[in-house]
């Protein structure tokens, strides 16, 4: 055997043994322990490990949920109400999982602007923002599918008016509305499809998140100032110098998740999904999960039902294509000083968007919302491609090493 390709030894006799049949330990050393993190990685740069953190935690929270649940809509409510009342620790399991997927959001949003902001998305690292684009997606999906499983009164209606759209589709429309649904209306066909994506959606969540960051490894982690790592002083090691980062980020995010579920564990959920689901009642004002609105506040701002789905799905598709229509050759915001505040006002737009899309739409809220849509599509269509025409940007440092304290952002 070559040299080169004998296992690593380790004292322990055990761990020798299976370094020989499977060299997993040497792998996650060199992978997650010796990695190579650029020096100037700021707390930002903790988001993603806290996603995947959260991710785990939601799927062992769901999967003892739906030891209890019962996908029937004669008895899903009165499931969830017994894991609340009866269950033992039942309440808790469900508000770490339903304030969980809140901070999960929350979360995964901050970090998709990081990269944003810092151009993440640019070459070589195209790939792995089309993986992170698929994640959110599919995490979508995933909370979408998860919010009609109480089968409360806003379950009930979110869900036939989100199934509805697809029947603005031309030609095809309500064939896949019915193969959706399972019926001609939301119903117990319905909620059976649901539960089962919503118990499966995760683990191939999981599954592309491990590509993510395989994706990152190739080329190593973007930084603050943009540049590429030039040697081996621009960087330290992933343990124990980001692993003390990611514990502190993780202990600050476990105490305010802790605060929420303890003292507001309603604070992002909707009144109405305590009442059971009534299909002969509409409620007043049907809204989708917070994290949904701002797609929500697109779809609803043009009076045409058509219109407005091919520019909601339009807002997510855009997403992909954001590696390729930014061709400025900077990636970092930070020296790029007309775009970013662009960028700033694009995430404060998004804001925005998310606080409308929960109101009713209607006077001042569709105005603002048509505003936010024309921004929307405008940053991605006109200010992205285009500003680097007339932008003069700041000068790069020569190394990450050689950036003072002052110029590290």
């Amino acid at each position: 055997m070559d040299k080169s390709s004998e296992p690593r030894k380790y004292k322990n006799s055990f761990l020798n043994w299976i370094e020989y049949r499977l060299p997993i330990i040497s792998y996650i050393e060199k992978e997650y322990g010796d990695y190579p993190m650029p020096k100037n990685a700021n707390y930002f740069w903790s988001f993603g490990a806290l996603a995947t953190i959260l991710l785990v935690v939601l799927i062992v929270s769901g999967i003892f949920l739906a030891f209890h649940y019962t996908p029937h809509t004669e008895m899903a409510f009165d499931s969830v109400e017994r894991i609340m009342r009866d269950v033992n620790y039942g309440w808790l399991i469900r508000y770490i999982h339903s304030n969980g997927a809140s901070f999960f959001f929350i979360i995964v949003y901050i970090h998709i602007l990081r990269g944003m902001y810092y151009g993440s998305y640019k070459y070589p690292r195209e790939l792995n923002w089309l993986f992170g684009v698929f994640i959110y997606i599919l995490m979508m999906v995933t909370a979408f599918v998860g919010y009609t499983l109480p089968w409360g009164q806003m379950s009930y209606w979110a869900a036939t008016v989100i199934t509805n759209l697809f029947s603005a589709i031309p030609f095809f429309g309500e064939g896949i509305k019915t193969w959706i649904l399972g019926d001609y209306t939301v119903g117990n066909a319905t909620l059976n499809r649901f539960f089962a994506l919503h118990y499966v959606l995760p683990f191939v969540i999981l599954g592309v998140v491990g590509l993510h960051v395989a994706a990152v490894h190739v080329h190593g982690s973007n930084n603050p100032a943009g540049i590429d790592v030039k040697s081996k002083e621009d960087t330290v090691k992933f343990y124990p110098y980001m692993l003390i980062k990611d514990t502190l980020a993780f202990c600050v995010c476990g105490v305010v998740v802790s605060l929420v579920i303890f003292f507001g564990p309603n604070l992002m959920a909707e009144v109405d999904n305590y009442i059971p689901a009534d299909p002969m009642m509409t409620p007043s004002h049907i809204v989708p999960n917070w994290y949904l609105a701002a797609f929500y506040a697109i779809l609803r701002a043009i009076p045409d039902k058509l219109g407005g789905v091919a520019l909601m799905f339009g807002a997510l598709a855009i997403l992909f294509f954001l590696p390729w229509l930014d061709r400025s050759k900077i990636r970092s915001c930070s020296f790029r000083p007309l775009y970013k505040w662009f960028m700033m006002l694009f995430f404060i737009n998004f804001f925005i968007l998310s606080y409308v899309g929960l109101k009713p739409a209607e006077g001042s809220y569709l105005l603002i919302a048509r505003i936010g849509l024309v921004y929307y599509f405008s940053f991605f269509l006109i200010i992205t491609p285009f500003i680097h025409r007339i932008e003069t940007p700041g000068k790069l440092p020569e190394s990450i090493s050689g950036l003072s304290s002052g110029e590290e952002k």
